[in-house]
């Protein structure tokens, strides 16, 4: 038991996909103006993410290894997290439109999210089991979340900042991303490997 809830505390502090492995910033940067933006978009990796991995796993152990198909993985892999985009977004579509109206070009480019078929090769590299695999990616999607959330709250305070006209924009949204990374840092010595 103390093996996964390192594993997942590991995945969310330590090995954050955003501000650590600096894996997923297209959404970081463009979804994070507004905390309910940022978490219907963190809703929506932590499911593709978590579900993608489950999948990809079974099809890595049981078809591409089995047959030899393992040249096949990140074309199999990136085909899975898009069919489950594609799925999430019709929802989205249907069930909340507003969320999916706010989240706009941003929904359709978690299929090239790096942080998701990172996740799935990862746990196929590091030759996870699969609970571990899913778990892995439960918390990694708690770890975007959790970045995704930090930022937006920094961004929503930057607004109504009197920030230098030559910072606006851009370059303070930069600075502050990098200082949210350097917090996270002070967790690299958390766990052992």
């Amino acid at each position: 038991m103390r093996e996964f809830i390192v594993l997942v505390i590991g995945a969310i502090l330590v090995e954050n996909f955003v501000v650590a492995k600096f894996l997923g910033i297209c959404p970081f940067l463009g979804v994070s103006k507004k905390l309910e933006t940022a978490l219907g978009m963190s809703g929506a990796v932590i499911f593709v993410m978590t579900i993608a991995s489950a999948v990809t796993w079974i099809l890595n152990k049981y078809l591409l290894v089995t047959f030899g198909l393992g040249y096949l993985q990140t074309i199999a892999f990136i085909l899975v997290i898009a069919a489950l985009v594609q799925f999430v977004e019709i929802v989205l579509k249907k069930f909340i439109p507003p969320l999916y109206r706010a989240l706009g070009i941003y929904l359709p480019l978690i299929t090239t999210n790096c942080a998701v078929l990172g996740v799935a090769l990862i746990n196929i590299q590091r030759e996870y089991s699969f609970a571990k695999s899913v778990l892995y990616s439960f918390g990694a999607g708690l770890g975007f979340t959790l970045a995704l959330v930090l930022f937006a709250g920094v961004r929503e305070r930057i607004e109504y900042s009197d920030i230098p006209e030559s910072l606006k924009g851009l370059p303070i949204t930069l600075i502050a991303a990098a200082l949210v990374s350097v917090s996270f840092f002070g967790f690299q010595g958390l766990f052992s490997k």
